[in-house]
């Protein structure tokens, strides 16, 4: 996912908004894949929820929250892909880019010190 998103943000520092509009759409498109593949991993139940329940534990809020997450970068994301189809606006896109990069990030890191770190030890 990295690579990916790393070929979409070198297209738009180059100003190639051909380029850039197919790297996003690749990323996108693999990005989704890559989510729905990791909730089919959840716990039976915890895939579908974002809202808090009463009640909940600690591991229904990890995988709630994890979930929200996966929303939140799949929508800047798309809004990306949206801003450079429907806009050209590079600027804008980059700009966008940059909080997709530290969610994604902060996600990632979220992901393997407490979810699967656990599950490797």
């Amino acid at each position: 996912m990295d690579g990916l998103f790393g070929r979409f943000l070198e297209a738009a520092s180059a100003g190639s908004l051909a380029a850039a509009v197919e790297a996003i759409g690749v990323f996108d498109d693999a990005l989704r894949f890559h989510t729905r593949m990791e909730e089919s991993l959840f716990p039976p139940g915890q895939a579908e929820k974002l809202v808090a329940a009463p009640g909940e534990t600690p591991a229904d809020a990890l995988f709630r929250e994890l979930r929200l997450e996966h929303v939140q970068i799949r929508e800047l994301s798309g809004m990306i892909r949206r801003v450079l189809g429907e806009s050209a606006d590079l600027s804008a896109a980059r700009a966008l880019a940059g909080s997709l990069a530290q969610r994604w990030d902060a996600h990632t890191a979220r992901e393997e010190r407490e979810w699967l770190g656990p599950l490797s030890s």
